[in-house]
């Protein structure tokens, strides 16, 4: 077994990718992708073992290929979404010299939740920790774009000692939630998964997402990749799991955020006003800066990604500066 994949727990038969083959445990649905940048990253998603409470999970990410002695770049994605996100994203990065690991959420992306755990707000902190304690085992800059924004807060600011830089990519942090949901029926939070699941819902949402024209075939490769991760049997249950535990609220929780925090805004964003993060969510983060990208939508990452990446090298060497001229000054 390689030694980066021992674990809290073990497992028989871990499954290991070829450069040329997907991982087994993807859904066979995987091969009919046509975008060559979401196989390759597809073909690099591994599973490893994490426990945290009573559950152990084979986990989802991937791995960066070199390890630095530098803060590790942990992306997170959006609601219901998977690591396949940050297909064009990932490459620009490592190239860029960085550590890069790309982690699938608790209850979405490509973990192994058969056994199914508790997928509520808490158990994601918990597993993210439990991780990044196993495995990054260094505080990192953390990226979440969209609800992973609200991820991202949430962990940096009970794991303050993980994280030592935040980037936020049109952040969905405002939306409240209740601490469960006794007055959702089952029946409806499926009825609701059913819906969210479905190609024509996630076909338009790639309308609302992106500013550019972007050809139909594109988009409905892209919807199928964006889909791919609720084709395991267990998908709806955990997102039932989730919605009836309670959603994000974290804004009570920015004005706590204490790491440096850089905010990235595509212009064109037709999912959430810019005006959240231009003018509300910059005043409320003690120690921000903020940086827009113009014609682009709500996917920067997606639609910009050498933006994205330019911004995000800049943010990094800027700790490395400071850090320098810190220890010059010793």
């Amino acid at each position: 077994m390689d030694p980066s994949l021992e674990g809290p727990c073990s497992f028989i038969g871990l499954t290991v990718c070829c450069s040329d083959a997907f991982p087994s445990f993807l859904p066979k649905q995987v091969h009919h992708i046509k975008d060559s940048s979401a196989r390759k990253l597809a073909a690099r998603i591994e599973r490893l073992p994490v426990s945290f409470g009573e559950d152990c999970v084979m986990s989802s990410c991937v791995k960066p290929l070199v390890h630095r002695e530098t803060s590790p770049v942990v992306l997170l994605h959006g609601f219901d979404s998977s690591c396949l996100e940050w297909r064009y994203t990932y490459p620009l990065l490592e190239e860029a010299g960085l550590e890069t690991w790309a982690v699938d959420v608790l209850g979405w992306g490509f973990s192994d939740l058969e056994r199914l755990p508790s997928c509520s707000v808490a158990s994601k902190r918990d597993h993210l920790f439990q991780l990044w304690k196993s495995y990054i085992k260094k505080p990192m800059v953390l990226v979440g774009p969209s609800l992973g924004a609200a991820v991202a807060i949430d962990f940096a600011t009970s794991y303050p000692e993980a994280v030592e830089r935040l980037v936020l990519i049109d952040a969905s942090v405002y939306t409240e939630g209740t601490e469960n949901q006794p007055t959702l029926s089952k029946m409806l939070a499926y009825f609701g998964a059913f819906i969210l699941k479905s190609f024509p819902l996630r076909f338009y949402v790639n309308f609302l997402c992106f500013f550019t024209d972007i050809p139909l075939s594109t988009k409905v490769d892209w919807t199928n990749i964006g889909r791919l991760h609720c084709l395991f049997p267990w998908w709806e249950d955990a997102l039932v799991d989730f919605m009836m535990s309670g959603v994000y609220n974290v804004s009570a929780q920015i004005e706590q955020v204490k790491q440096r925090t850089l905010i990235i805004w595509g212009e064109e964003d037709q999912i959430i006003s810019n005006k959240l993060g231009v003018v509300r969510l910059h005043s409320e983060l003690p120690n921000a800066i903020i940086r827009q990208i113009p014609d682009c939508g709500h996917l920067p990452h997606v639609e910009r990604p050498s933006s994205v990446v330019k911004l995000i090298v800049e943010f990094v060497q800027e700790a490395k500066c400071k850090e320098v001229e810190y220890t010059s000054q010793l």
